[in-house]
């Protein structure tokens, strides 16, 4: 009888510690969700990458380029969904920012431009990676798209500048110049025979 009164407490203590452990962890997920809402909901809100309000005659000079059309829809195009959907995003853009480094155009393949590609790349690398954290950085995915934003505002200025560049004329003796200064078409002392 003691024995069977003995198992009968061991039995409800083991239940009733059970259910306190259930009730921990329904309690803890149910923080995690909670938490992970609020992420998503900061994240969805901070998601606005900038427009690119190129002049006409800049258009013209990208208008042939297909990764850049393919980058811009890509970057308009807002997920909405959960978490997954921004994380898919991320992976997304960061393989058309790298598309777009490794097809830039010649009449923009300068060092300038490169540079700024190459940012623009390492900001999407760097979103990718926080968004795919266990616990997001959501303070440091916020900031990585106002740095995008920013590196977007500089190729926009940079593609503008190149086309107001090309714009001035050269002046008389100008192209003499520019030509006497490449060092490429420098002549080259022969040696001398010393026979």
């Amino acid at each position: 009888m003691k024995i069977r009164f003995l198992f009968i407490c061991i039995a409800a203590l083991f239940l009733f510690s059970c259910e306190e452990d259930n009730e921990k962890r329904l309690i803890q997920q149910q923080k995690e969700v909670a938490k992970k809402e609020e992420i998503f909901k900061k994240i969805d809100k901070a998601w606005r990458f900038r427009a690119m309000n190129l002049e006409t005659s800049s258009q013209n000079l990208v208008k042939d380029w297909a990764e850049w059309r393919l980058f811009l829809t890509e970057l308009q195009q807002k997920p909405t969904s959960s978490i997954g959907a921004f994380q898919k995003k991320s992976k997304n853009l960061t393989q058309k920012a790298d598309a777009l480094l490794n097809s830039i155009p010649q009449s923009l393949s300068s060092p300038e431009f490169k540079s700024r590609f190459t940012v623009l790349l390492n900001n999407f690398r760097s979103l990718e990676l926080y968004i795919h954290l266990d616990a997001i950085p959501e303070k440091k995915v916020i900031d990585l798209i106002s740095d995008i934003n920013l590196q977007l505002a500089s190729i926009e200025l940079q593609i503008n500048e190149l086309i107001r560049k090309q714009l001035i004329p050269m002046e008389q003796g100008e192209a003499d110049m520019i030509r006497m200064l490449d060092t490429s078409r420098a002549v080259r002392e022969t040696p001398k025979n010393l026979d």
